[in-house]
């Protein structure tokens, strides 16, 4: 059958939004791998040198330039990100699986106004929650390293993985923790036994999913984290303020191969029966 000019012009719409999203990654992608280490908007040859200079390794290339990062610095920079990712998704992981099981199982009152609650930090702008928290642990007391920013990562990202188990208990067969209890299995058993099981792909998929915003999340970190605990977007940025250099996009691509990854395994987890 022949398409109508108003679905092919939505088609053309479709496209070019897409072009408009992805093209400016793509463009990442390729000029990483470009040899010129002055403009890297002019292709000279490809490498993989920048790739290679990240890790400290001597090249040809960053001998010609005078504005390569410290290798160190963006090592902790990375140990960094890592400490508070692995942190944060583990308590979040926690106390998100625990709130979706909670209001899964009870009926009260207030559960409305506090699952609105819970969605708060995830439409919230990210600059008022990072201006929000900063006030909150001067205020406080607290010091701004690495813990707060794990508290931090961990106000908002519990929403997220609640969001993903709530959703995966919707489709949860209650009959199952019926027939666990008419056979004599105390609430643990059957929560070790029949729950957690059958909730484990949601509750994995939002683990993966707190694990990548947190190692990806900018603005927040930007205003709550101190001296010697910057984390790899960051560092990242202050690259970008002294401009773009070929290391640059180096970084931003293998961030976005490892986030792609992760994102894909999380969706798998999520959509799987």
């Amino acid at each position: 059958m022949k398409r109508s000019w108003p679905n092919r012009l939505l088609g053309l719409h479709g496209g070019l939004f897409l072009l408009f999203i992805y093209a400016p990654i793509v463009m990442v992608v390729v000029y990483s791998f470009n040899s010129n280490p002055v403009n890297m908007m002019i292709w000279s040859d490809f490498t993989f040198d920048w790739y290679w200079s990240i890790f400290g390794y001597p090249t040809k290339l960053n001998e010609q330039t005078l504005y390569v990062e410290s290798t160190p610095q963006l090592l902790a920079a990375v140990k960094n990100s890592l400490i508070v990712a692995v942190s944060t998704t583990t308590f979040s992981t926690i106390l998100g699986t625990m709130t979706a099981i909670a209001l899964y199982r009870y009926r009260f009152r207030a559960r409305a106004m506090y699952q609105g609650l819970l969605y708060m930090p995830m439409v919230m702008p990210d600059i008022v929650l990072g201006i929000a928290l900063l006030i909150f642990f001067v205020n406080s007391g607290v010091a701004l390293g690495r813990i707060s920013i794990i508290i931090g990562h961990s106000t908002f990202l519990i929403s997220y993985v609640f969001v993903v188990v709530s959703a995966r208990l919707a489709g949860m067969d209650d009959a199952l923790e019926q027939a666990s209890a008419d056979l004599g299995a105390n609430p643990w058993v059957t929560f070790r036994r029949i729950t957690l099981p059958l909730i484990m792909p949601g509750v994995i998929g939002g683990a993966l999913l707190a694990f990548i915003i947190s190692m990806d999340d900018l603005v927040i970190t930007y205003f709550i984290s101190g001296v010697g605990s910057t984390t790899l977007p960051v560092f990242i940025y202050g690259m970008l303020r002294r401009g773009v250099k070929p290391e640059i996009n180096a970084i931003a691509t293998i961030m976005l191969t490892l986030s792609f990854i992760i994102a894909s395994l999380g969706l798998y987890l999520r959509r799987r029966h």
